[in-house]
């Protein structure tokens, strides 16, 4: 099928995004904002229209690594701790391995902290660097040191005189002088404005589409589901957990290739609205509020709002969004009833709850498979979820 990188960039930067805020409660859009500055200098450098894209896809994934992290409480909650571990280059370089770049890029993200002095985690210096990793380097600085909206009058000046410091030292002369030419520009500071950033990438980045089976689709998506699920320690594996029994209950079911991966793609994000919900919520040990609870309802809203951006998903996005629907019409967040949910609606409800209950939470540990199915039953028999699916769960999953 045809792919478009540009939509599928916008869900994973929205991804990246509520992780880093709700963890290091960083204002959004950091991704976005590294993009921004590597790509208006990659435009003074001369770049290619491709050479463009790739390097604004990578500058949008550069922290991925980071989300294997975020669940570690030796860390204080901010940023530039997380930053400073070596780890997340080398495992945001091996996540991006099956994404679709337009060039065959290697060690961009890896080497994304390498100063051209050698100063970095792997002491790569001079020509050794790539450009790419050098430019998102430089805009990692500048977004996590200087407030972009400051940019004019004095704030500006002495931001320049910083960086004028390391120019020819950490970074390039010519990223350093193509930074300083586009700052004296006022949209450099309205363009990344949160209200703007994400038009504005949109709107100048050249439209990419590529061909993909749904096979390769869903080895993409498994990154998102890591950094899904990696938000939290209680979640760490939901969504993978929950896209292995979706592949086996879609051979249960023989359903043909295509079909089998599109059911493994909405497991693999099915959770994606679920970046917006703070961990202390996630990770609660007591019975929700009902401000939290009425939270945590919106987080397949999200789901659906995000995924049916995306061409060629719109019954993955069915799947994946109506996970929290019942057949009674009590689940959420549109109440819909049997007659409006189809079957891998109906399966991915139930799967979902399979997971969920076997897997350990913060009140409980994980269930047996006997106990799961006695509450899924429970809740056949007052009408909001389907017998003959658990039926099946119950035949395929009772020997494991």
């Amino acid at each position: 099928m045809k792919f478009c990188l540009n939509h599928f960039l916008s869900a994973v930067s929205f991804a990246l995004d509520y992780a880093e805020h709700d963890v290091f409660g960083v204002e959004l859009n950091h991704g976005k904002r590294v993009a921004y500055i590597s790509w208006r200098i990659a435009q003074r450098l001369g770049f290619s229209e491709d050479d463009v894209f790739d390097l604004v896809s990578l500058a949008i994934l550069h922290d991925n690594g980071l989300s294997r992290y975020l669940g570690n409480k030796e860390l204080k909650s901010n940023l530039v701790n997380y930053e400073v571990i070596k780890g997340h280059c080398v495992i945001g370089e091996n996540n991006i391995k099956k994404y679709p770049l337009l060039k065959d890029e290697k060690n961009i993200i890896l080497y994304h902290h390498e100063k051209l002095d050698g100063s970095g985690f792997f002491h790569i210096s001079g020509d050794n660097l790539p450009l790419k990793a050098q430019i998102i380097s430089f805009a990692d600085y500048v977004d996590t040191h200087f407030n972009a909206a400051k940019f004019y009058g004095a704030y500006q000046e002495k931001a320049v005189s910083h960086i004028m410091k390391l120019r020819g030292k950490q970074y390039s002369e010519q990223i350093c002088d193509s930074f300083f030419a586009i700052t004296r520009q006022a949209c450099y500071r309205l363009d990344q404005d949160p209200n703007n950033i994400f038009e504005c990438l949109q709107q100048n980045l050249p439209l990419r589409n590529v061909d993909l089976s749904y096979q390769e689709i869903s080895e993409i998506t498994e990154t998102i589901s890591d950094i899904i699920d990696a938000k939290s320690k209680f979640t760490w594996r939901h969504s993978r957990g929950l896209a292995e029994k979706a592949d086996i209950m879609a051979r249960f079911y023989k359903y043909d290739d295509v079909q089998r991966n599109k059911l493994i793609i909405a497991a693999n994000l099915h959770d994606l609205g679920k970046l917006l919900i703070p961990n202390s919520i996630l990770e609660a040990n007591r019975a929700l509020t009902e401000d939290e609870f009425a939270l945590v309802q919106s987080h397949t809203y999200y789901t659906r709002h995000v995924l049916s951006r995306l061409d060629g998903f719109a019954d993955i996005t069915e799947w994946a969004a109506n996970h929290h629907e019942k057949l009674d019409g009590s689940g959420y967040p549109y109440g819909k009833t049997a007659k409006e949910l189809d079957f891998n609606s109906r399966l991915m409800g139930c799967l979902d709850i399979y997971q969920a209950l076997t897997e350990d939470r913060p009140y409980r540990e994980g269930m047996g498979h006997k106990k799961a199915l006695k509450i899924m039953s429970d809740m056949v028999g007052t009408g909001r979820i389907d017998g003959s699916i658990v039926e099946d769960v119950d035949t395929v999953f009772a020997a494991y």
